[in-house]
């Protein structure tokens, strides 16, 4: 088998069913029969000499070679579509399909009007938006890119910091009325605690108290993977909580959270646009990022001036 005989159009078909999961939702993307496609991917995996996916009454998913061709083609394929658009960047709009992961509650409050006004400046743009909290495979997902809050790990992925992600301690008033006010992260123990389940840490918070961090434990009312489900259990009075301060603003703007524990600094975080390193070079996800930036950072418009350090006095 000649290597160089591999059509990159069958690569791209296979490439598409994975990402889509189904030879008619991938044969629609392309605009092709879906008959085509289908030979297509079965030449590519005759001249390979491999099976690539594997077919179901319910779709396609790739084997485990199959898997590992597609991470490397569907990067190949982009750096390939980046110099096409080196091109012609020049006399070109930005156009395609952009495909990005981003969290529940920041997609839903902030990234929906955001990506809104990102397709009115851009109209040839196609948006294909996945909201959800836990961390998708970029490469092995087809993603262009994600939005991501907290700490990164070390990666081969192209990351750029949009903004800080600061965290705040709140009650309602009506519980801190019946069950006092903490004025130091000791007074908490006894509390009613409101935990996020996917902070990574457990049952437990850490403040900088003396230039030292310590843990604080309390009694768990309520667990929940969802930062708004949380946020609406304090302002009913269930407990104390910590919240990223996009998820609180409203809240504490309304009256209905009251910030604890101004003068004990939580670990602060970022909130991050990733990408694969062949996405990132693309002229529709340049764009997209830029345009990210510039709405959110560098200091985040939910941000009250007390907490950034910027208020006029």
């Amino acid at each position: 088998m000649e290597r160089s005989n591999v059509d990159l159009v069958d690569v791209l078909a296979f490439v598409r069913v994975v990402e889509t999961g189904a030879f008619a939702r991938a044969a629609d993307r392309m605009k092709i029969a879906k008959s085509i496609l289908s030979r297509r991917v079965a030449r590519l995996e005759e001249q390979l000499g491999a099976k690539l996916l594997t077919r179901t009454a319910r779709g396609a998913s790739p084997t485990d070679i199959g898997q590992a061709y597609f991470e490397r083609a569907s990067n190949i394929l982009a750096d390939l579509e980046a110099a096409q658009e080196v091109v012609a960047e020049a006399v070109t709009q930005v156009a395609g399909t952009i495909r990005l992961s981003a969290p529940l509650s920041f997609g839903t409050q902030y990234l929906a009007p955001a990506l809104a006004d990102f397709a009115k400046l851009h109209p040839k743009v196609e948006l294909d938006v996945s909201l959800e909290d836990r961390k998708v495979d970029l490469a092995g997902g087809g993603y262009d890119l994600a939005i991501r809050i907290g700490r990164l790990a070390d990666s081969s992925l192209v990351a750029r910091r949009i903004a800080p992600v600061r965290a705040l301690v709140l009650a309602s008033p009506d519980y801190l009325d019946r069950r006092g006010r903490p004025e130091k992260p000791q007074d908490l123990n006894g509390h009613d605690l409101l935990f996020y389940a996917n902070a990574g840490i457990g049952q437990q918070w850490r403040f900088k108290i003396g230039g030292q961090w310590e843990t604080v434990r309390g009694p768990v009312r309520l667990r929940a993977d969802n930062g708004e489900m949380l946020r609406e259990a304090a302002c009913a009075g269930l407990g104390i909580l910590i919240l990223p301060s996009f998820i609180a603003s409203p809240a504490i703007q309304s009256g209905k959270l009251e910030v604890l524990l101004r003068d004990y600094p939580l670990d602060e975080t970022g909130l991050y646009v990733v990408m694969p390193p062949g996405r990132a070079t693309t002229a529709r996800v340049r764009t997209l990022v830029d345009f990210l930036v510039q709405r959110f950072g560098p200091e985040p418009l939910w941000d009250p001036c007390w907490m950034a350090g910027k208020c006029e006095r």
